[in-house]
C-alpha cells in the first residue's frame, strides 16, 4: 500500500468516476483501474462497484477513505512543518450548524492567512453532515452544540466514529428575532410570550432526530413551527411573520445586520458550544488558530 495508492483512492471517491479521476491525476483509465484493483486484492475489500455510470463507494471503502483521508492529512502535516513545499495549496475545512460567529471566526482566519497559499472550505450545514465531514476528513474541525438533552446520543456518535468534542464556552439561551417583533422590547421572555408566534426549526433532512436538532427545546410542543435549510431564509421569516429562533445569544451585526436581537428566555438551561475533530489528530496551524478565533466570542457570552 502506498501514499500515491491512498491518493488514487481518494480522487476516484470524489469524482465517482474513474474517467474523471484518470483525467485529473494525469494518468490514463486502465493504468488508475490497475492501481486501485492492486490495492484492492492486498487489503482483500473491494472499495467501489463498477458501472456504466460510474462507480459506487462500499461500506468498507467508505470506512477505508476515513482512514486513507486521515494518513494523507497526517502527512500533509509533517510536510508543512518539514518540507517547504513551493506553489502547492494547502487546505482548510470547517464544517458547523448555522452559527454566524463560526461563519466570522471563518473569516478571521483568512483574512489573516490571506488566499495565496491556501484553499479555503466552509459548510453551513445539518447536524449529521458536521459529523460525517469530520468523521470522512473533507473537514477538520466541525462546530456544534451539546446541552442535558443530546450530549449523552451524541457523545456516543462521536466515540463511534472515533472523535472528539471540545468545550469552548457555555451561554444561556435566547430567543433570536427582529427588532420589529413586539417581543423585541422586552427584557426576558417566557415560554407563554412565544406561543403566539412562529418558531423556526432548521431542517435536518432524513436525520431528524430530536437529538441531531440545532435548537434547544426540540421536543417542546410548539404551537406553529416552520422548517427551513438556510440563515438567510430565517432571517427573512423573522422579519415577514416575526418569527423567531433559539439561540446562543451571540450577535454578529457586521454579518447579519443590526436589524435583530437576542432577549434572553426564562430559563436555567444552558448550552455548550464545543468542536469535533478526529480522536488523536493533531490540529494543523489554520485549525489552531480558528479555534483561537472561536474561543473570543466567551467574552461576548459573558458580557451577553
Amino acid at each position: 500500500m502506498t501514499l500515491q495508492q491512498l491518493r488514487y483512492v481518494i480522487c476516484v471517491a470524489n469524482n465517482k468516476s474513474m474517467n474523471k479521476a484518470a483525467e485529473e491525476l494525469f494518468i490514463t483509465q486502465p493504468s488508475l483501474s490497475s492501481a486501485i484493483k492492486e490495492l484492492e486484492e492486498e487489503i482483500e475489500i473491494e472499495l467501489f462497484l463498477r458501472s456504466n455510470r460510474g462507480v459506487i463507494i462500499t461500506p468498507e471503502g467508505e470506512e477505508f477513505l476515513a482512514y486513507a483521508r486521515q494518513i494523507l492529512e497526517v502527512y500533509s502535516l509533517i510536510e508543512d512543518k518539514y518540507i517547504e513545499k513551493k506553489g502547492l495549496k494547502k487546505k482548510f475545512s470547517v464544517s458547523m450548524q448555522h452559527y454566524t460567529f463560526a461563519v466570522e471566526a471563518f473569516m478571521n482566519v483568512i483574512k489573516d492567512y490571506g488566499m495565496e497559499n491556501y484553499e479555503f472550505a466552509v459548510h453551513e450545514t445539518k447536524t449529521f453532515e458536521v459529523i460525517e465531514n469530520v468523521k470522512k476528513h473533507k473537514s477538520e474541525i466541525g462546530v456544534l452544540y451539546l446541552n442535558d438533552f443530546n450530549q449523552k446520543a451524541l457523545k456516543k456518535v462521536f466515540r463511534d466514529n472515533q472523535l472528539e468534542f471540545t468545550e469552548l464556552f457555555d451561554c444561556g439561551i435566547y430567543v433570536y428575532l427582529a427588532k420589529s417583533n413586539p417581543l423585541a422590547k422586552k427584557e426576558i421572555i417566557d415560554f407563554e410570550d412565544l406561543r403566539d408566534y412562529p418558531c423556526l426549526s432548521f431542517d435536518q433532512g432524513d436525520y431528524n432526530s430530536f437529538y441531531f436538532a440545532e435548537e434547544v427545546f426540540s421536543t417542546y410542543d410548539y404551537k406553529k413551527i416552520i422548517k427551513a435549510n438556510d440563515r438567510a431564509t430565517n432571517l427573512n421569516l423573522m422579519v415577514g411573520l416575526n418569527a423567531y429562533t433559539l439561540c446562543s445569544g451571540i450577535i454578529c451585526e457586521e454579518l447579519n445586520g443590526d436589524g435583530y436581537a437576542a432577549i434572553p428566555l426564562n430559563t436555567n438551561d444552558t448550552m455548550t458550544i464545543g468542536y469535533i475533530n478526529k480522536k488523536n489528530m493533531p490540529l494543523s496551524r489554520l485549525g489552531k488558530k480558528y479555534v483561537e478565533e472561536l474561543k473570543k466570542y466567551k467574552d461576548r457570552v459573558l458580557k451577553g
